[in-house]
């Protein structure tokens, strides 16, 4: 592997650790939530494993963000510092994990829904 190529894979997987702590999940939910190992969202964002362009298809659509952000080709920022992202992350890690699971997946249909609208396919 040349050093570009690790220094890419390094890239995504501090990307993928900012947006997984951003959206306020741990490993163990995010794995139940894609269907992987927990250790395999660590290795990942360790920089350790490859990840498919499925796999990062979905971690961008899980996350709320774009896959060119997650590779570095655009400026878009994640708005940590947004007190509404703080407060929400704060109620979410109330919940219980099951909970949690399933307001993933309704806020994953949500915008599922919304990109239908903006397509013009609804």
């Amino acid at each position: 592997m040349t050093e570009n190529q690790e220094s890419k894979r390094v890239q995504i997987a501090k990307r993928l650790r900012n947006a997984r702590e951003a959206a306020g999940v741990s490993q163990g939910q995010v794995a139940r939530l894609l269907g992987m190992h927990r250790p395999t969202i660590s290795e990942i964002e360790a920089g350790n494993r490859r990840v498919s362009a499925e796999e990062l298809n979905t971690f961008a659509q899980t996350y709320d963000v774009t896959v060119s952000w997650l590779l570095g080709e655009s400026a878009e920022q994640l708005e940590t510092d947004d007190p509404r992202l703080q407060l929400a992350a704060r109620e979410l890690s109330k919940l219980k994990s099951e909970d949690l699971d399933r307001l993933l997946k309704l806020l994953a249909s949500m915008r599922n829904s919304d990109e239908d609208d903006k397509d013009g396919t609804r």
